[in-house]
């Protein structure tokens, strides 16, 4: 296989695929998530359960995009996947959500974010403004070349972790122990089999969405069939620990009844690890951690947009690159979105049924993995799912509870999000009849 077999070369190491994953997963839910949690859980073990709960499912998910991924090695992540496993029409409807809002309304989202942070340490910035700023910024750094993409997500996903330790080590050291203990109890079985834990356990596997970016830039990968695989295993499993370990701080330091009900919940952390300075610190750091997630999620989106300019004749202005071999079209496609969104402010509702349709994605992809055992049984398989079959069985499993749940608790946000996809089936028809047109006015 050479170098270039998909069309780029292959500059993206193992180290940086891995900060890619970590970057892409670690957002503000986890510094959020947890006030909403306590209000009903009030054990530490059942709550740090839940986020153990959710790393699994991740990881279940990795170890199954693995196998798919040194299948499948090109950049596309879920459309390239499901157009090979099912059908074109199935991969196309993926990467029409991925294309429209799949990246571009997390963006706005992250750098809105962002701006309220940054400007609760420096008031005489705009949030809108800066929002902007470092979205547009991000966006022309990522039309350079990789290496220079490469060496700012790498040392932007490193600070944030390096943050997110020192927070950690602070809390461990300087923080006054609650009355809260994590040994597992009676207590713990019925809070993990309440509703309460089933609701909390959909937003915290919401937080840890991310762990498949790596195959979104597959094709760029340093030995991508050994290494993409490595790089979602690697990365998945440091957001794991470092989401656990971080929740045991929040606990560890800050009384439950401070946090119940708050959004804020490692501003209270911090306030309660290092005082009052600690709001200005926390605002830093998750500002610190915003940009590397920006930096992810600008980097992997335009590889969905330009896989569909390859395969489809009537998107390929969308498949061109510049001269540092970036899809330059695709990247200001989706800058485009972004800065429309937090110009609106109207992506909150997308968001909101946006997880029912990337999990359905996720779902159809890991099922993929049984679906080509079965069609392809003698085919090669440069790395197999570890724990096949329970590890997908795990991940389908979780996904369809999801799934279920989100349905008929938020049935208009769910029917929405089928809506989207429906939305992109006229699309698909018109670029397939183009396609095909074309492809008789060739062979003419």
């Amino acid at each position: 296989m050479s170098e270039n077999s998909y069309g780029n070369a292959r500059r993206i190491s193992l180290f940086t695929a891995s900060c890619l994953v970590v970057a892409n997963t670690i957002g503000t839910g986890v510094f959020t998530s947890l006030g909403f949690q306590v209000v009903d859980i009030r054990t530490g073990f059942a709550l740090l359960f839940l986020w153990v709960v959710g790393g699994v499912f991740a990881l279940c998910g990795a170890l199954s995009y693995g196998e798919l991924s040194a299948l499948m090695p090109r950049s596309g992540g879920e459309y390239h996947f499901l157009s090979e496993i099912y059908h074109p029409a199935i991969g196309f409807l993926s990467g029409w959500i991925s294309v429209t809002v799949g990246f571009a309304a997390p963006i706005a989202l992250a750098a809105m974010a962002l701006g309220d942070y940054f400007t609760s340490v420096f008031p005489i910035f705009s949030p809108m403004g800066v929002a902007l700023f470092v979205t547009i910024a991000i966006s022309i750094l990522y039309s350079q070349k990789t290496a220079i993409g490469s060496y700012f997500q790498n040392s932007t996903t490193v600070l944030k972790v390096a943050l997110i330790v020192v927070l950690i080590v602070c809390g461990l050291v300087l923080a006054t122990p609650q009355d809260l203990s994590f040994l597992p109890s009676l207590d713990d079985f019925n809070a993990i089999t309440s509703a309460p834990f089933a609701v909390s356990l959909v937003f915290v596997t919401y937080s840890y969405s991310g762990w498949n970016a790596a195959v979104y830039l597959a094709s760029e990968v340093e030995s991508p069939q050994r290494n993409v695989p490595r790089a979602l295993l690697l990365g998945t499993s440091i957001v794991m620990v470092l989401y656990v370990a971080l929740n045991f701080v929040f606990l560890y330091s800050t009384p439950i009844e401070d946090m119940a009900g708050q959004v804020e919940v490692g501003y209270i952390a911090a306030t309660s690890i290092f005082g009052e300075r600690g709001a200005k610190l926390m605002g830093l750091l998750i500002s610190f951690g915003l940009v590397s997630s920006i930096s992810a999620m600008t980097w992997a989106g335009p590889r969905v947009t330009q896989a569909i300019g390859e395969d489809f004749a009537i998107f390929r202005g969308l498949a061109k690159k510049n001269r540092h071999g970036i899809p330059h079209f695709s990247l200001w496609l989706q800058l485009a979105i972004a800065i429309a969104l937090i110009i609106t402010s109207t992506f909150e509702a997308v968001l909101t049924y946006l997880g029912f349709t990337l999990t359905l994605s996720s779902l159809l992809t890991v099922l993929g993995v049984f679906v080509l055992r079965v069609k392809q049984p003698e085919t090669p398989r440069p790395y197999k799912t570890w724990g096949y079959p329970l590890t997908p069985l795990v991940f389908v499993g979780i996904s369809l509870w999801i799934l279920v749940f989100v349905l008929t608790s938020k049935p208009v946000e769910s029917l929405a999000g089928l809506g989207t996809i429906a939305l992109g089936l006229p699309v698909y028809f018109w670029a397939a009849k183009h396609q095909l047109a074309s492809s008789r006015s060739q062979s003419r």
